[in-house]
């Protein structure tokens, strides 16, 4: 358990099973809050249905290529980050991100009413010491180009900005950041 401020104590661990429906909940109240600025509802709903749905976290969870870790604040899980190894297998992010082996954050959402809390901070702290410990040279994202309090985020940790790439939400084309963090080794014991 980490105290993020005066007010707030948060555990990050991974998310087992049992905890698909609370952090599809979360991904459908946080993912409308990072997509661009009129980008249709219908393409926002479409996206969640097919990307962020109990059942297709069953199958994030159940994937031994992914780790999915919670925040847990007050009882609730309050944010969750998915990472997943493997290395990027799309050309143009493969092209872009030049660390081998290079861990994905694919997905680092925060309830809103957590935002600027050191909910995200401990999330991330937990994602780069899981890239550490696992062996990874690094780590890398995409954030929406709009995104720009995302993006001051991802900064302030240690990622740049290596190249860009289009994502599809519901029907629409969205430009992304790709942004990349190496690591140091982790300290040997």
């Amino acid at each position: 358990m980490v105290r993020v401020n005066d007010d707030t104590m948060v555990t990050v661990d991974r998310a087992g099973l049992w905890d698909a429906e609370a952090i599809s909940d979360v991904a459908a109240a946080t993912f409308p809050l990072a997509c661009p600025p009129g980008l249709a509802t219908a393409d926002i709903e479409t996206y969640i249905d097919e990307a962020l749905s109990d059942e297709r976290f069953g199958d994030y969870l159940s994937d031994p290529d992914r780790t999915v870790l919670k925040a847990v604040s007050g009882g609730q899980i309050v944010g969750y980050t998915m990472l997943i190894g493997g290395g990027p297998t799309d050309p143009v992010v493969a092209g872009a991100v030049d660390l081998r082996p290079v861990l994905e954050i694919n997905k680092m959402y925060v309830l809103s009413g957590h935002h600027g809390s050191g909910v995200s901070t401990a999330l991330m702290t937990a994602a780069l010491d899981h890239a550490r410990d696992h062996g990874y040279a690094g780590a890398w994202l995409g954030v929406n180009q709009d995104n720009a309090r995302a993006q001051r985020f991802y900064t302030k940790r240690g990622f740049h900005a290596v190249g860009t790439r289009t994502f599809t939400v519901g029907d629409t084309i969205c430009h992304d950041y790709l942004m990349q963090h190496a690591l140091e080794p982790a300290a040997s014991t």
